[in-house]
């Protein structure tokens, strides 16, 4: 079995959603297989530094910095589009790092120059920090790693349209179903811009995969998206749809409508 296989097994077992099946034959081979052990050691590290990671909570006058910079300011692209770094641990802390680049700026002080300075690094911070994460999220020899990059969009305080495509592809073409789901609540996060909106509707539109799929349609009764009841009128007539999508959809209309 490849390292890509394995990864999506392991991430499966850590959070609880392999099935007894799978979780059976990785027990088993944890207790016979070094390398396997040694990648699921360093997966529960990354998944663990994720759950624990507090979002940061920047002054009033550091959030108004940076929206605007983020917002105005950054327009570049990922340098490359495979980066692969190891071991995952050494990943995982450095994807971290980057995300609380952001609080050095607290520190301005009042001196022009100096000020200037902290801003033009605070820039460059930022574009490193968006770069890197757009090439893990882009990453297909990993799913840890687009994971990652996930995760450091989940904790951004605002976006762009690079971010937010770079989500809205994740979460309709990965090949793994917990990293989808990872970015649908990325997404989340910023519901409230109106191309996100669309970009959500677009997908329950031809979204299939069936944990997305209900995601995506508690979504739609969370934002109260009554543009939403068509496809889920459609979805319950879908022979394709399994009846626990079915059964989502029936309840949306009922809280929609």
């Amino acid at each position: 079995m490849s390292r890509q296989e394995w990864e999506d097994r392991l991430i499966e077992y850590i959070d609880g959603s392999a099935s007894d099946e799978v979780r059976h034959e990785v027990e088993s081979v944890l207790a016979n297989d070094p390398e396997v052990k040694k990648l699921y050691d360093q997966l529960r590290t990354v998944i663990k530094t994720i759950d624990q990671a507090k979002p940061l909570v920047p002054s009033a006058k550091l959030k108004a910095n940076f929206e605007k910079f983020l917002q105005s300011e950054i327009n570049g692209k990922p340098a490359g589009k495979t980066v692969f770094f190891t071991p995952v641990l050494y990943r995982a802390a450095a994807t971290i790092a980057l995300v609380m680049v952001s609080v050095a700026v607290g520190y301005w002080i009042n001196d022009n120059r100096q000020q200037a300075r902290e801003l033009a690094e605070m820039k460059q911070q930022m574009q490193e920090m968006k770069s890197l994460m757009l090439a893990q999220m882009d990453n297909q020899q990993s799913a840890t790693q687009r994971l990652v990059g996930v995760s450091v969009a989940y904790k951004m305080e605002s976006t762009d349209d690079d971010i937010v495509n770079a989500l809205v592809k994740t979460m309709n073409e990965d090949l793994n179903t917990n990293v989808r789901v990872a970015a649908l609540e990325a997404l989340r996060k910023f519901q409230h811009f109106p191309h996100v909106r669309q970009a959500l509707l677009a997908s329950l539109a031809t979204q299939n995969d069936p944990a997305v799929q209900i995601e995506l349609i508690r979504l739609m009764v969370e934002m109260k998206e009554k543009e939403a009841l068509q496809q889920l009128e459609k979805i319950t007539t879908d022979d394709k749809a399994l009846p626990a999508v079915k059964d989502e959809a029936h309840s949306g209309i009922l809280k929609l409508s």
